[in-house]
């Protein structure tokens, strides 16, 4: 029996099973490989997860955050940090120049009142997340927890089990006109992420896991590696996946619900992380891998 949470994490109970290889990717940009993160152990006992880079070049950012008392206030400061950090009103001043006919286009975008691709930021991912979670901006943020954490996506607009499909193709297409012609999307998403996790343990210290829920119609489609019992599975999610904390609502989405034990290190988003900015007051934006749910009676 290993002696400390940590040792659990690089030394998996014998027989217990793990992310499969074709759900996950050998190499990625976290101080965790994927065979551990997207593991039943690591559900059970989660460390921090931090990403490459992050801590050296945005580090001024925390510290000023722990000189703040007030969470809305922090908000303010982490928005006007990504404002200045990624120059999101001024893109020519981030390297940004638009040919003559991209110009045109830019204009005729306007006169639509559409926002402009070199306009996308962090926001814009998450409002089109929260609005549809097979959106283009879905696609780049699926596309984005591939290469942070070796997660690989399971499902968008339908299952993605062999890369030589129409429905990979699509996807691959849609994540890289998502990212074309933009500030640093992945960049932005890794501070927002990281300022998730430093939300969460400063709020909640003492707390590791939140007990989340998820409606579905298609519970068949998921991977189940093992059943547990009439009511308990582990299950391997697609990586990334919405939750909800509320289980009145969750209930008018699916014929099947299910409750997880989430782990705090997998939450790039909940409800109050931004006060004000989206119509989300109960979904939680998670990292998928293999979990550990049950059903719940509707």
């Amino acid at each position: 029996m290993a002696d400390s949470p940590l040792e659990l994490i690089l030394h998996i109970a014998p027989g217990e099973p793990t992310l499969p290889a074709y759900a996950r990717l050998p190499v990625n940009h976290c101080n965790y490989p994927a065979i551990i993160l997207g593991s039943l152990t690591f559900q059970r006992y989660p460390e921090a997860i931090f990403l490459d880079n992050v801590a050296t070049f945005h580090q001024p950012l925390f510290n000023r955050l722990d000189n703040i008392e007030a969470a809305a206030d922090r908000a303010v400061a982490f928005e006007a940090y990504m404002q200045a950090s990624f120059l999101l009103s001024a893109p020519e001043e981030a390297g940004y120049q638009a040919t003559e006919r991209e110009s045109d286009t830019l204009n005729a975008v306007r006169q639509n009142n559409k926002k402009a691709r070199h306009k996308a930021d962090y926001r814009r991912l998450l409002r089109g997340w929260l609005f549809d979670s097979d959106s283009r901006e879905a696609a780049v943020m699926k596309g984005w927890v591939e290469s942070r954490f070796g997660l690989l996506a399971r499902n968008h607009k339908g299952p993605l089990r062999d890369f030589e499909s129409d429905t990979y193709i699509n996807y691959t297409q849609e994540r890289s006109a998502g990212l074309y012609n933009t500030n640093s999307l992945e960049s932005q998403l890794d501070l927002l992420y990281s300022y998730c996790q430093y939300e969460l343990h400063r709020r909640l210290p003492n707390q590791r896991h939140y007990q989340l829920y998820r409606a579905t119609n298609r519970l068949n489609e998921y991977d189940t590696l093992f059943q547990g019992s009439k009511s308990s599975s582990a299950v391997i999610l697609n990586n990334l996946t919405s939750f909800s904390n509320n289980l009145e609502q969750c209930d008018s989405f699916g014929d099947t619900l299910l409750q997880c034990q989430v782990p705090f290190s997998k939450i790039l988003f909940f409800p109050d992380l931004l006060p004000g900015a989206f119509r989300c007051e109960s979904e939680y934006i998670v990292l998928g891998g293999l979990y550990q749910v049950s059903r719940v009676a509707i």
